[in-house]
């Protein structure tokens, strides 16, 4: 197994996301370049590179405040796997959150799960990937009292203070950009007072939207903001939510839509509010916490 000292690692920047991209490709997974760019912008990116100048490796440490940073976008080329390139890179990163005195936590496979355990991660829950093509339930209603309209610029800080007690996290520049993403996508809802009551996001990738995050107080209005975000424009959507919420599945089960791979929550040590999804509906993806 390859060591994090005998690795040349080096920093993958902004600049290289369309020539890291074709990793992901390769792996199948749905993120695009736009995200390869913020995601490396906002993050720290680490990868080894051949003797041609290709990338073989990637790597990504995302702070979520002072106290947790998630580790993902851990991909090695088909020519390389098995050589414990993916370990040493995803060793570098713990040593990276670590050393700053953070929490690391990421979203494991059910590959990837039996790796992270005896390295000291922790489950916390299991997670959901839903696939489906459309909405065949266009408009529920949320709750009396509780009205959507779409987010607005000057919304992006309330949806900030809103999102960090209910989710652990501080992920201002995330929840801004994606508003700014997908536009059509992004709602708010309020009570009669105007206090927030849930929220919404979304992006074009790949290969399908990706819904989420999705925070809310109560799983009714997180299901109308879900099928709102989702009858904005056609699909495919993908959608990962915390298996504890029953609603939110048997909607999408109704929908038609399928889960054909899930995930495992897992932290390196313990974070404030990361460990209870009572109020994270969807994620914003395994690569953003």
């Amino acid at each position: 197994m390859a060591s994090t000292e005998a690795l040349d690692v080096i920093p993958i920047d902004a600049d290289h996301c369309e020539a890291v991209w074709p990793l992901s490709v390769e792996a199948g997974w749905n993120q695009n370049v736009a995200d390869w760019r913020f995601m490396l912008g906002a993050g720290r990116g680490f990868g080894c590179v051949a003797a041609d100048g290709k990338w073989q490796a990637s790597s990504l440490v995302l702070p979520l405040g002072q106290k947790l940073a998630w580790i993902s976008m851990v991909l090695v080329t088909k020519d390389r796997r098995r050589g414990g390139l993916g370990t040493g890179l995803l060793k570098h990163c713990i040593d990276e959150v670590t050393s700053a005195g953070a929490v690391a936590g990421l979203d494991a496979t059910e590959q990837g799960r039996p790796i992270y355990l005896p390295l000291g991660f922790r489950d916390l829950y299991r997670i959901s990937r839903w696939h489906f093509e459309d909405v065949k339930d266009t408009a529920i209603p949320p709750p009396a009292g509780v009205r959507l309209r779409p987010v607005g610029p000057a919304d992006l800080p309330r949806l900030a203070l809103y999102d960090r007690p209910l989710t652990g996290m501080e992920r201002p520049a995330i929840l801004a950009h994606l508003a700014q993403r997908q536009p059509g996508r992004a709602w708010i809802a309020e009570d009669e007072a105007g206090k927030i009551a849930g929220f919404v996001l979304g992006r074009e990738g790949r290969t399908a939207t990706s819904l989420g995050p999705v925070v809310a107080d109560s799983e009714v209005i997180a299901l109308a903001l879900i099928a709102r975000a989702a009858a904005s424009a056609p699909g495919p959507f993908i959608v990962d939510v915390p298996q504890a919420h029953r609603v939110v599945r048997a909607w999408l089960q109704d929908q038609g839509a399928t889960t054909p791979r899930g995930y495992m929550r897992m932290t390196l040590g313990e974070a404030k509010g990361i460990d209870d999804p009572a109020h994270l509906f969807a994620l914003a993806g395994p690569e953003m916490g």
